[in-house]
């Protein structure tokens, strides 16, 4: 079937498979966090048991994900933080007379930095 013709269930369910496979792990490891046995496992997979919002819920916290980037998988919705965000570079420009510009200046830099900036 392609993805067009299956359901949005069928097509969470897949992305669940593929992202366990993903994992290396089996079917049956979502019985203990959806507190269903491993025959209820295969019904839900299969789609012969409705996959609600709260079992997706516990599949996801149970994979480390959120819900939408299982729905979303394999592209990630929630985008993950790097701990090194490229830095912002900022170019402010205000036009002042010479007595104005002298007192920002100083303000911003110091008395000290004045001669090196006017340079």
């Amino acid at each position: 079937m392609k993805n067009a013709e299956l359901t949005p269930q069928e097509l969470i369910l897949n992305n669940v498979l593929k992202i366990l496979n993903s994992k290396n792990l089996k079917q049956a490891a979502l019985a203990e966090p959806l507190n269903i046995t491993e025959g209820n496992v295969s019904k839900l997979i299969n789609g012969k048991t409705k996959l609600t919002y709260n079992a997706l819920s516990e599949i996801a916290t149970f994979l480390s994900m959120n819900v939408i980037d299982i729905i979303t998988y394999p592209d990630r919705y929630v985008k993950v933080e790097t701990s090194d965000p490229e830095p912002v570079e900022a170019v402010l420009q205000i036009k002042l007379k010479k007595d104005k510009k002298d007192q920002v200046l100083k303000l911003v830099f110091g008395e000290n930095n004045i001669e090196i900036l006017n340079k």
